[in-house]
């Protein structure tokens, strides 16, 4: 792995601010992190916003169209959405929007709990060009090119690596 020169601590905090810029941070947002970078970033987020609901946390591995292909997670975790989503607004929370298959798998379950608001969606990074389904981020920490395989490492210190050959079918 080869990690990548960005400041991840700068773009969560750029981040919080373009999140309390949107009109829904006045109506108590939620926030949900999406299993396991997601869910760092979330956590991050979560304490500078000081969001006083508990921070809901999802892994959407049952969710996934793909997981025929890419396998199943063995450490599956069970979701946890501490209050009730029905109107509310929600801040849905990845580490990297790639495909927008991991988006839709997300949507997909919290619409399973209950039919919110809103749902603003951030992330941390922005892998342009490769989407396969027709999602964007609401606020997004940094955009880059799709021809590296990225990966936030963490939870302490959150690092974004550039994944090898190798370590991609890993």
């Amino acid at each position: 792995m080869t990690e990548l020169d960005i400041d991840v601590p700068k773009l969560i905090s750029k981040i919080s601010e373009q999140i309390k810029q949107k009109p829904m941070f006045n109506h108590s947002p939620k926030m949900i992190g999406i299993r396991s970078g997601g869910e760092w970033v979330a956590q991050r987020l979560h304490q500078q916003l000081e969001l006083t609901d508990e921070l809901g946390v999802i892994d959407i591995s049952f969710y996934r169209d793909d997981f025929s292909k890419i396998g199943l997670n063995p450490t599956v975790k069970p979701s946890q959405i501490p209050w009730d989503v029905d109107d509310q607004h929600i801040i849905l929370v990845d580490d990297v929007l790639f495909t927008g298959r991991t988006t839709r798998a997300a949507l997909n379950e919290i619409f399973d709990y209950g039919r919110p608001a809103s749902v603003t969606l951030v992330t941390l990074l922005d892998r342009k060009g490769c989407r396969e389904l027709p999602f964007q981020a609401d606020i997004v920490g940094e955009s880059l090119e799709c021809s590296q395989t990225i990966k936030l490492t963490g939870p302490e210190p959150l690092k974004v690596t550039i994944l090898e050959k190798s370590e991609e079918s890993a």
